[in-house]
């Protein structure tokens, strides 16, 4: 590396960590000290002695391959959301960090290849004039961060006065990023005109953002009905800002400018050259052309781009205005045009707008046949039934009519049935379902919805029949992975091991990459183990496992027992083997190309607040697909933003946990598996004689390090703690004039929730996979699935749990603690 870059790179770090941002990546190095603090919003999960367990977790679904096809059962729960963050940290001093690229203790990444060193030096290549000015107003610009983003989310008259206060005294690129802040937020609370003034202001102050500038000063000038304004900002847009993120997007809005001054032929001119590019095939594009054709009277085409958005793009805003184009045409859609936008509605279980929209189909339309009525009164009823808004008697009197809709309503008395706990009524539907519409879509729901009812009632039978027939009849259903598993596990649980082990075997060559696979892969393992003893083919499915899913929950069970097994004569692996196969090494890298224009604008697009644009600035990189992910985690990290850069982690496609820890750069993990509070957790678990890595890894599942996350199930904080068991637990601490919302600072929040888990795991003898379960569940249920069941060893326990949200949160944070030792070795 020549001197010159050296020094430029020493420089920009310098001055990064002298400022009071901490600069880009400094945040996330002082996640190894143990006073690291968050200040982040996510949203969360509720949980601790809570006795629905029907809520969601994460369990990192995205990132550990989560087939589509798999639904949770056996009920169903709204996400919760998550309050702001509290701002208040706990107190402590922070220690000096270290390069954010240092390797974790205990655990350090490959040797870069020869290949990966020529990809490395594709992309790290020595600053240009342009990444230079770049850098600099990313520095200039640096104290902006705090009041920015605080505007952007509070859009006080305080924090717009801080930041205009700001602009005022930074003149140069401070100023510009500073009024790109202000005209963004004017632009969300609907202040156009002086959304405009801000972003012209920016542009006259600095250039290194005068994209943005430039054409959210257009977008703000069409809102506020100044078209006339738009168009020198957006003139030769192209030409002036060729590597610019919106030069894709220019002509919809510079066509959006001549449609506002009356100029539809304008408009045709800019849009219809670019009709069949890919810029064409955006929504807005397609209806701004759609406009343009119908203002110029040309319906022949105007009208098919409009039905077309409506059909294909049936949630968007352009979807209701095309209809209403259409009708105002001439044009009306028709009945079946807005039936299949009704079921589109009905399949996104939005239920109230279905309904809406099916009721105006019927309503006065004299074109529709008896038949057609009768079907869309069944329709109707479904989704008030689906809003509780329908009897027995209601769904009773609806047509019964020997198509679809009459398999419709025996679904719908087949789910009251079980509501009602009639089993014998229940049965009897479904046995009339399969005889009379034995491929209708609302029998795969009802088998579905049946066999997670038994699944439930401990109803070994009836669980596998719904299951298995479900499979039989729907092979390509999206419940058919999970219906097909755990009829192989209902039988694996009432020891019909050889139907099990043929299951099993099924499972991994019909469904390979689904997310039962680890599972399946593990208790065939067991079963060759425990009931045929064959230990050398055991070994072979533990040592498959590991391999394709390093780190899962159920690779490590298997490298227990292949410690007990220790090493087997070799044997030839089962032909069922070949189909669980390690996905593509992704390759990442932990070098980013500090010189990469795009890079550099996403950090300044931070400094300003516009942070929806971070992401599309970062991967207009053309090498962004190496390192894109890591930067923009960085970004977050950044300013405080542990929960967020977790959540787009865990949400990133990247397949972390089927890769071995050292084939992972340590910074992808630290993102993944961050410390905030770590000297406060370690010491509140040593004081309660806790795992502090059991504790961190409860709080990732609950809170993701949230400490303002709320729950609507009335949980708080990091450990997702309720108020009547904070008061319980203030009142042990003896804190006087407990206050619910002292549960958002996270000093309470963790002193009284280790000791609340701390009881959890005395009641339940110290075991820590009940302790979990009753953590979400509650304690009761989880009484209960110990008493129903004869459980060889806690793993079985652990598979058996019905609740598939309690079940999935159990592994997940029994893998997590395994993932904090790996990576944070106590010395």
């Amino acid at each position: 590396m020549s001197d010159r870059k050296i020094f430029y790179r020493v420089a920009v770090y310098m001055a990064v960590v002298s400022s009071c941002l901490l600069g880009f990546g400094r945040s996330l190095r002082a996640q190894s000290s143990p006073d690291t603090t968050t200040t982040q919003t996510a949203k969360k999960k509720p949980a601790v002695t809570k006795k629905n367990a029907t809520k969601k977790t994460s369990a990192d679904k995205s990132t550990e391959a989560k087939s589509t096809a798999a639904k949770s059962a056996p009920e169903k729960s709204a996400t919760p959301q998550s309050a702001p963050a509290n701002p208040a940290h706990p107190s402590s001093t922070k220690k000096p960090t270290t390069s954010i690229h240092k390797k974790t203790a205990g655990h350090s990444a490959k040797p870069a290849s020869k290949g990966d060193a020529n990809k490395h030096a594709a992309y790290n290549k020595p600053p240009t004039t342009r990444s230079i000015k770049l850098t600099s107003a990313f520095l200039a610009s640096a104290q902006l961060r705090p009041m920015a983003q605080q505007l952007a989310a509070s859009r006080s008259p305080a924090s717009y006065s801080g930041v205009q206060v700001y602009a005022q005294n930074h003149p140069g690129e401070g100023a510009a990023a500073a009024y790109l802040a202000l005209g963004h937020a004017y632009a969300l609370d609907h202040r156009y005109a002086d959304a405009s003034t801000d972003f012209s202001r920016a542009k006259h102050s600095g250039e290194a953002l005068n994209d943005y500038a430039d054409y959210l000063g257009a977008q703000a000038a069409i809102q506020a009905n100044h078209a006339g304004d738009a168009y020198p900002l957006l003139d030769h847009f192209a030409e002036r800002y060729p590597d610019s993120i919106f030069v894709a997007t220019v002509p919809a809005l510079l066509a959006q400018a001549h449609l506002q001054q009356s100029d539809a032929l304008g408009a045709l001119q800019v849009l219809a050259p670019l009709a069949n590019t890919p810029a064409g095939q955006s929504v807005n594009f397609r209806y701004t052309l759609a406009r343009a054709y119908q203002l110029v009277g040309d319906a022949a085409h105007a009208a098919p781009i409009f039905r077309n958005l409506y059909a294909t793009q049936p949630f968007s805003f352009e979807a209701t205005q095309s209809a209403a184009q259409l009708l105002a045409m001439g044009q009306p859609l028709s009945a079946g045009e807005r039936k299949i936008h009704a079921d589109a509605l009905f399949n996104a279980k939005r239920y109230g707008e279905a309904r809406s929209e099916y009721d105006a189909i019927g309503r006065n339309n004299p074109q529709l046949s008896p038949a057609d009525r009768d079907a869309l009164a069944v329709y109707l009823a479904v989704c008030e039934f689906k809003l509780k808004n329908l009897s027995r008697s209601d769904i009773e009197r609806l047509p019964n009519n020997n198509d679809d809709t009459g398999a419709l309503k025996l679904y719908m008395l087949a789910e009251l049935s079980r509501s009602e706990d009639d089993r014998v009524g229940h049965d009897a539907i479904i046995q009339q379902m399969v005889a009379r519409y034995p491929a209708s879509r609302w029998l795969e729901e009802a088998l579905y919805s049946g066999g997670n009812m038994y699944l439930l009632k401990h109803d070994a039978g009836q669980t596998i029949y719904h299951y298995a027939t479900l499979v039989k009849l729907f092979p390509n259903s999206t419940y058919a992975p999970s219906a097909h598993w755990r009829a192989a596990w209902m039988n694996y649980h009432t020891r019909n091991y050889s139907e099990a082990a043929r299951l099993m075997d099924e499972q991994i060559v019909r469904y390979p990459g689904g997310i039962e696979i680890p599972a399946a892969l593990y208790w065939r393992g067991r079963i060759y183990e425990d009931e045929e003893h064959n230990f050398p083919q055991a070994a072979n499915y533990y040592r498959r496992l590991s391999e394709v899913y390093a780190d899962y929950y159920y690779a490590n069970l298997a490298r227990q027992r292949l410690s007990v097994l220790k090493a087997q004569p070799p044997v030839a692996p089962a032909s069922a083997l070949n189909a669980a196969q390690k996905a593509p090494n992704p390759n990442l890298i932990d070098e980013l190309p500090e010189n990469d224009v795009h890079l550099i604008k996403a950090r300044l697009l931070a400094n300003a607040a516009l942070n929806e644009y971070i992401g599309p600035e970062i991967h207009a990189s053309p090498t962004a697909d190496q390192w894109g992910t890591l930067a923009q985690a960085e970004i977050y990290v950044s300013y405080g933003e542990y929960t967020r850069a977790l959540q787009f982690m865990k949400h990133s496609g990247i397949s972390f946990f089927t890769l071995p820890m050292d084939q992972v750069p340590a910074i992808y993990w630290r993102l993944l598996f961050p410390q905030p509070y770590w000297k406060e957790l370690v010491a509140n678990a040593g004081e309660n004689s806790l795992d502090p890595y059991l504790v961190a890894s409860l709080i990732r599942q609950e809170s993701e390090f949230n400490a303002g996350a709320t729950s609507p199930a009335n949980a708080y904080g990091l450990m997702q703690l309720l108020p009547s068991v904070g008061k319980a637990m203030a009142k042990k601490h003896g804190i006087k004039h407990f206050d619910t919302r002292q549960l958002l600072d996270p000093t309470i929040n963790l002193e009284l929730g280790t000791t609340n888990l701390k009881q959890v795991l005395d009641r339940f003898g110290g075991q820590v996979e009940y302790a979990l379960a009753a953590y979400n569940a509650g304690d009761t249920p989880v009484r209960q699935w110990i008493a129903n069941n004869d459980f060889k060893d806690v793993p079985e326990f652990v598979e058996s749990i019905p609740y598939s949200e309690t079940r999935e949160y159990v592994q997940a944070i029994l893998r997590n603690r395994e993932m904090y030792r790996s990576l944070y070795p106590i010395r």
